[in-house]
C-alpha cells in the first residue's frame, strides 16, 4: 500500500491471537502508555479515541463492516468519515510495514502522504468516498520505503478495491479498501470486489443466494455451487450446477430451494451447524447424502460456514475434479463468506421487516374486488424503493343500491405505521359514510371533519391526506367525482373504429382532508368502451422530472394499451413513468364494459398432475365458448406454464380463472406462497420445463403480476381476431 508497502516480515508489534472485534478486550496489554500510539486495535475503553467514537454508540451497519474488516484472512481496511480515517486487520498491517501502529485511527492521506497524490492512490480514494463508485485496479505499480530512513525504493504490483460503505439509510459513511500485492489473485479478487457490491444491493435471501451462487460458479470455475441457511430447526438450501439452466438463472425467479433435515449428513449442513470449515481435495464428499449423478460425480468440494448472530448457514464450491485448496483460495472463501454471511443477515432482518409492514398494509385493503355484470374492475399496488415499510396510498370499491358503484384511492402521506394506521382509518370512516349518504361532497366533508378531528387529538398539523372519490352508476353513463387535492382521475376512451384517447378529468382538486373549505363535485360521461383510472402520485413522480412529464407518459401509455382491460392498464400505469420512484403507487381501474364478460374459475391443488387437469379443463371451457383455436393453444401452454410456475415456486393450491369478453381472453394464476413480484422484463432465458416467462411474453398481448394480502396472482391477456366470439353466446 502507498507509502510503505512491500513484501517484508510480519511488523514487530502485533495484536496477539486473532483480530478482535469492537468491545474485546484482545490488544488491550499492547495499548501503549499515554501519547504513544497502540500496538494493536483500540479496546472497548479505547475505540472512543478513534474517529469511530465508543463502539456501544455505533450503529449495527458500522459494526458488522469493522468486524468484518479485523476478522478477514486477507489485508483490508476501513477508510472512515470525511477523514477517511483508517481502521485495518492484521493483514493490513503486514502491508504498510513501519507506518503500523501509528497509522491506526489516523486519515489515509496522512498516512499515505507520500504516494497520495499519484494516479489511482488519493484522487480514487475520494471520489469512491462522493459518487459511491466501487475502483478497481487490476495491476497498480507504487514506489514503496523498503525501511525506515533508508533510500532504498522499490516499485510494488499491487491490485487494489475500493467499495463504497453505507449505514442503515443508505448513506456513505466510508470504504472498503481489499488490498492484495500479487497479480495472481487478481482475478478473483475483482470477483470479490463485485460480490460485496452486488451483496450491497440485495435485499431478500433470494437475492443473496443469486449472488452468491453466481460469484462462486465464475470465479473459482467450480463445476457445482450451493447455499445453505436455517430455516427454523431445520435447513434449506439452493445448488448451481455448470451448463444446466435451472429456474434459479432466470432473475426474475427465485431459486428453488430444497429441505434439510436437522441432523441431515450433508456437508452443507454439518458445516452449517458445527461453524466449521472443510476442504477435500479428492474423494467422494457427497456419495453418502447425493440426489442425482451431479453430486455424484463431485470429488474435491469446499465448505465455508455463514455465522452471524441471528443467522447460520454454510457455502459450498466443488469440482468433479481433484483440486487442491491452495492458501489463497481458502482466504478468498472465508473473504466471501464473510460478505455472504452479512448480507443474508440484513437480508433476513428486511424480510421479517418488510413482510410484517406489507401485510399490514394490504389487510387493510381490500382482498376482493366487486364483481358487476357490466363493470370490471382490478387494482395494483406497488411499494416504493425501498418496500421496507407500511405505506399509505389505499384503493377501495363497494356497491351501492341501486347499481351503483363506490369508487376511492388516496394517499396518506409517510411511509410508516402511523401512515398505515391512519390510512386504514379514512378507509372505514369513508366506506361507512358514504354507505349512509354516497354524494362525493358530503363523503368528503364528513372525512375532512375526521382528519382535522384525528390531527387536533394527536397534536400534529402535519396530516396530509388526499382523496379522490366517486359514484359510477353504469345505467345512466355516469359517474359523479370529488377531490381533495388528489391528482385527477384518467379516463380512457375507446369509441368502435376509433383509436383510443386518454385524457385527464376535469374534477376541482380542492384542499387535502383536514384543512376544511368546499370540494365541488363534477358529473362525467361514463359509457361502454369507457375506462377510469384513478392513481396516486407515486405512479408520475420522479427525481430529476418534472411533474408534467410524468402525466403526459402516463396518458400515452394509456392511450396505447393493448386493450382497455383494468387489469392490463394497471400493469401499463405502474410502469408508464420511467426510473425509480421511491413512494408507493396505486392504481385502479373500472372500465365500462361493451358487453358482458364470462368466467369460469377451477381450484388448482398443489400436486403433480394439476397442471395436466387445468389444461383439460381450459381446452374443454374455451372449445365451448367458441374461441379461436389459434388463442385457445396460445392460452393453454401459457396457462401450463403458469400452474407449474406455481407448484414449483409457492408450493400451494392456486386458483385459476379466465375472462373472456368480445376484444380479449384473460387468464389469470393465484398462489398462496411468498414468491413475490415477477417483473415483466425481456425474457431471455428459459424455465426448467424448457419454455418459461419468454414463451408467456411471446403467445400473449400483455402480462404481469399482482402481489396479493397472501401470495400473488401472475396474469396475462390475449387479443381476440376478428370473427371470435360475440356477446354471451
Amino acid at each position: 500500500m502507498p507509502g510503505s508497502v512491500g513484501r517484508v516480515p510480519a511488523p514487530p508489534s502485533r495484536w496477539p491471537g486473532p483480530s478482535p472485534t469492537p468491545g474485546s478486550a484482545a490488544g488491550s496489554e499492547a495499548a501503549a502508555g499515554a501519547g504513544e500510539p497502540s500496538a494493536g486495535p483500540p479496546t472497548e475503553t479505547t475505540w472512543a479515541q478513534t474517529p469511530l467514537g465508543p463502539a456501544e454508540e455505533w450503529e449495527p451497519a458500522l459494526r458488522s463492516v469493522v468486524d468484518l474488516v479485523l476478522s478477514a484472512p486477507v489485508p483490508m481496511a476501513l477508510a472512515f468519515g470525511d477523514e477517511l480515517a483508517l481502521i485495518y486487520n492484521d493483514g493490513f498491517a503486514e502491508l504498510i510495514r513501519d507506518l503500523h501502529p501509528a497509522a491506526f485511527g489516523r486519515p489515509a492521506a496522512e498516512v499515505f502522504a507520500q504516494v497520495w497524490e499519484l494516479a489511482g492512490v488519493g484522487e480514487e480514494i475520494e471520489k469512491v468516498y462522493r459518487t459511491g463508485i466501487p475502483y478497481l485496479e487490476r495491476e497498480g505499480v507504487l514506489p514503496v520505503d523498503r525501511g525506515r530512513g533508508s533510500d532504498q525504493v522499490d516499485h510494488v504490483v499491487l491490485t487494489r478495491g475500493y467499495s463504497p460503505v453505507r449505514d442503515q439509510h443508505g448513506q456513505i459513511i466510508g470504504l472498503l479498501m481489499v488490498i492484495v500485492e500479487t497479480t495472481q489473485v487478481t482475478r478473483r479478487l475483482q470477483r470479490l470486489s463485485e460480490l460485496a457490491v452486488a451483496l450491497s444491493g440485495t435485499l431478500t435471501l433470494d437475492d443473496v443466494a443469486r449472488s452468491a451462487l453466481r460469484y462462486a460458479l465464475e470465479s473459482f470455475d467450480a463445476d457445482q455451487v450451493g447455499i445453505a441457511v436455517d430455516d427454523g430447526a431445520d435447513w434449506r438450501g439452493v445448488r448451481r450446477i455448470r451448463g444446466e439452466l435451472l429456474d434459479e438463472a432466470d432473475e426474475r425467479l427465485p431459486p428453488l430451494w430444497r429441505s434439510f433435515a436437522a441432523d441431515s449428513a450433508a456437508p452443507l449442513v454439518v458445516a452449517a451447524a458445527s461453524a466449521t470449515p472443510r476442504f477435500w481435495a479428492d474423494g467422494r464428499p457427497l456419495l453418502s447424502t447425493a440426489i442425482d449423478r451431479h453430486d455424484e460425480k463431485i470429488r474435491a468440494l469446499a465448505v465455508l460456514p455463514l455465522r452471524t448472530p441471528s443467522l447460520g448457514g454454510a457455502l459450498a464450491i466443488g469440482y468433479c475434479a481433484a483440486h487442491p485448496w491452495s492458501p489463497a483460495e481458502r482466504a478468498l472463501l472465508t473473504a466471501a463468506a464473510e460478505l455472504v454471511a452479512q448480507a443474508a443477515e440484513r437480508a433476513r432482518r428486511f424480510e421479517n421487516q418488510h413482510g410484517t409492514a406489507q401485510l399490514l398494509q394490504r389487510s387493510m385493503l381490500p382482498e376482493q374486488l366487486p364483481d358487476l355484470p357490466r363493470l370490471r374492475l382490478a387494482a395494483r399496488y406497488d411499494a416504493g424503493v425501498d418496500g421496507n415499510a407500511a405505506g399509505g396510498d389505499f384503493y377501495d370499491a363497494f356497491p351501492l343500491s341501486p347499481g351503483r358503484l363506490a369508487v376511492v384511492l388516496g394517499d396518506v402521506a409517510g411511509h410508516d405505521v402511523h401512515a398505515a394506521a391512519l390510512m386504514g382509518q379514512v378507509r372505514a370512516a369513508l366506506r361507512a359514510l358514504a354507505l349512509s349518504n354516497p354524494d362525493p361532497a358530503a363523503v368528503l366533508s364528513g372525512l375532512d371533519r375526521l382528519v382535522g378531528s384525528l390531527g387536533t387529538e394527536a397534536r400534529r398539523d402535519e396530516l396530509f391526506v388526499t382523496v379522490v372519490y366517486g359514484v359510477v352508476e353504469p345505467g345512466a353513463g355516469l359517474m359523479t367525482l370529488a377531490s381533495a387535492g388528489h391528482p385527477a382521475p384518467l379516463l380512457r376512451q375507446a369509441p368502435a373504429g376509433v383509436p383510443p384517447t386518454a385524457r385527464y378529468l376535469d374534477v376541482p382538486p380542492g384542499a387535502p382532508l383536514g384543512l376544511g373549505g368546499n370540494r365541488p363535485t363534477s358529473t362525467v360521461p361514463f359509457v361502454p368502451g369507457d375506462t377510469l383510472l384513478l392513481f396516486s402520485d407515486g405512479v408520475v413522480e420522479r427525481r430529476q422530472q418534472s411533474l408534467s412529464a410524468g402525466f403526459a407518459a402516463l396518458a400515452e401509455a394509456i392511450a396505447g394499451a393493448s386493450s382497455g382491460d383494468p387489469r392490463t392498464l394497471c400493469a401499463v400505469a405502474s410502469r408508464a413513468v420511467a426510473g425509480p420512484t421511491e413512494d408507493d403507487a396505486a392504481v385502479l381501474a373500472v372500465e365500462h364494459a361493451l358487453t358482458p364478460s364470462r368466467s369460469a374459475s377451477l381450484e388448482m391443488p398443489a400436486e403433480p398432475t394439476a397442471p395436466g387437469r387445468v389444461r383439460q379443463w381450459l381446452t374443454a371451457q374455451l372449445t365451448s365458448w367458441q374461441v379461436p383455436e389459434s388463442v385457445i393453444g396460445a392460452a393453454v401452454l401459457c396457462t401450463s406454464e403458469l400452474t407449474t410456475n406455481a407448484l414449483l415456486h409457492a408450493g400451494t393450491a392456486a386458483q385459476v380463472e379466465i375472462d373472456l369478453s368480445p376484444e380479449r381472453l384473460l387468464v389469470s394464476v393465484a398462489d398462496q406462497g411468498t414468491r413475490g413480484t415477477v417483473t415483466p422484463t425481456r425474457a431471455d432465458t428459459l424455465s426448467s420445463r424448457g419454455r418459461g416467462l419468454g414463451l408467456i411474453e411471446q403467445l400473449s398481448d400483455a402480462w404481469g403480476t399482482d402481489p396479493t394480502v397472501r401470495g400473488s396472482t401472475v396474469w396475462f391477456e390475449i387479443l381476440i381476431p376478428e370473427g371470435g366470439p360475440r356477446g354471451n353466446g
